[in-house]
């Protein structure tokens, strides 16, 4: 199933902090457009480019990239892009999208 832009939208799209495996840390989504999710922290900002968002779920879908939470981080920045994958895990695993195991090594 590609993804639901507007489902991500509406969960995430005024704002929200994505919970990250690591106690008390999240990923703070600062809104979302049509175009991308953009994240910050009180050092940096990104965006989340919603055209890489959904070749990452075509290509967990055709099992190219896997649902590991883990091993999804080095295969989005393999196949995909070099941006922010770890809080793409975070985030996909908030949707559903991945695993919902709790031990994963990802760089937070």
């Amino acid at each position: 199933m590609p993804l639901d832009w507007k489902e991500v939208v509406a969960k995430y799209g005024a704002g929200y902090q994505v919970p990250t495996i690591r106690g008390g840390k999240f990923v703070n989504i600062v809104h979302v457009d049509d175009e991308a999710i953009h994240i910050a922290s009180p050092i940096w900002s990104a965006k989340l480019h919603r055209k890489n968002l959904e070749a990452a779920v075509e290509l967990i879908e055709a099992d190219v990239i896997s649902r590991d939470p883990g091993l999804f981080v080095e295969d989005y920045m393999l196949y995909v892009a070099h941006e922010r994958a770890s809080s793409v895990a975070h985030i996909f695993r908030d949707l559903g999208i991945l695993d919902q195991t709790e031990t994963f090594n990802i760089r937070c």
